[in-house]
């Protein structure tokens, strides 16, 4: 992997750079559209390639579970196996097992918890999770971290950290792929003495890129905002800074503005599924009766093809049908939407207007 600052704002911390992997080059700050299981959902991979996207986030605890890191080895690799051109970055399972708190046990040694599929034991280390992602053959892979929920005792979010930076150094010693990156994860809930100890120790170990983990999980847009201000000083100029699963737009103009290089998230694709499309003057909730005969597209600014080929009325009566296809044209819009604005983003940090852009877009957004 190799990355490069192109350029920054000049208002602000905002950086457009590129990001080279084996097998393709791509522009930063980036939005990684979520392909949990293997599959970004109700998409094919040739109609995610129609967005612009370049790279997918797959999650490699849901993949060991099924089909099994061993299957995909054998079957050639996760790119071969799922049928995607592009990059692929796997997530390690922290936040699942953040999300399945109910079934987990977590230890110095690893987190012992019980399968959501059968109910059979299994126990996770750094060194298993990071020989799983070896396996798979993903581009960008990360540590093994544990992520507190929000609000959190600040002794409980110490430990947390502190097993964090214990376990980054262990998926550092097991990391047996050279084609591979790995990045660590930054964690420390809101206390900003946490966050900085682990940032600053986790750039003394040397990772490829630095995640933020951790945050939108219920602290809210301003106090995500003031974890960023303080952490982001702290990661290296010259590596990628990736803030995990935070994906409305507001958001991530926010920590683009901030510095941040990477993103993913459910959201273009959840709303997707349920009738919610993003567009250039705020969402359309595609179910609402005001819709019914309504001929305009879901974006008259948009060029994608669910914009050039349906109206908002088809949309719907697909929507009201529980047809398939109208899942497909909306998440299919709202990823084309997101890269869209990636792109817009980008274009603006290198004329040095990215403070101009971002209040434009926040002004549509009200109208």
């Amino acid at each position: 992997m190799d990355f490069k600052v192109l350029a920054i704002d000049k208002q602000t911390k905002a950086r457009y750079g590129e990001l080279s992997l084996a097998n393709v080059k791509i522009p930063t700050p980036v939005f990684m559209p979520v392909g949990t299981l293997g599959t970004v959902k109700a998409l094919t991979p040739v109609q995610l390639k129609e967005t612009y996207t370049r790279i997918i986030l797959c999650n490699a605890y849901h993949l060991c579970l099924r089909p099994g890191e061993q299957i995909i080895r054998r079957l050639g690799g996760l790119h071969k196996y799922i049928g995607w051109e592009g990059a692929i970055i796997t997530d390690s399972g922290g936040y699942q097992v953040f999300s399945l708190a109910g079934l987990t046990k977590i230890l110095d040694n690893g987190i012992e918890f019980q399968s959501p599929i059968d109910g059979t034991k299994i126990f996770l280390t750094p060194e298993r999770m990071t020989q799983i992602q070896n396996d798979i053959g993903s581009d960008i892979i990360m540590a093994f971290d544990e992520c507190v929920p929000y609000p959190c005792e600040k002794d409980r979010a110490y430990l947390a950290t502190q097993r964090t930076l214990a376990w980054a150094e262990r998926c550092l010693a097991a990391h047996k792929n050279n084609q591979q990156a790995l990045f660590g994860i930054v964690q420390g809930s809101v206390f900003s003495d946490l966050r900085i100890e682990c940032a600053q120790r986790l750039v003394e170990m040397s990772f490829d890129g630095y995640s933020i983990g951790g945050l939108s999980v219920g602290e809210g847009g301003a106090l995500m905002n003031e974890v960023l201000d303080y952490t982001i000083d702290y990661l290296p100029q010259d590596k990628p800074r990736y803030l995990m699963g935070v994906g409305f737009p507001v958001d991530i103009l926010n920590a683009i503005e901030r510095g941040v290089d990477m993103f993913d998230c459910v959201i273009p694709t959840r709303n997707g599924r349920n009738g919610c499309a993003f567009t250039s003057t705020g969402t359309v909730k595609i179910l609402n009766s005001q819709y019914k005969e309504d001929d305009r597209p879901l974006d008259e600014t948009c060029k994608c093809y669910t914009c050039q080929y349906f109206t908002r009325s088809y949309i719907r009566h697909l929507f009201q049908s529980k047809e398939i296809l109208g899942l497909t044209l909306i998440s299919f819009h709202n990823i084309y939407y997101f890269q869209n604005v990636m792109q817009q983003a980008r274009e603006s940090i290198a004329k040095g207007t990215f403070k101009d852009f971002k209040a434009n877009f926040l002004l549509k957004q009200s109208e």
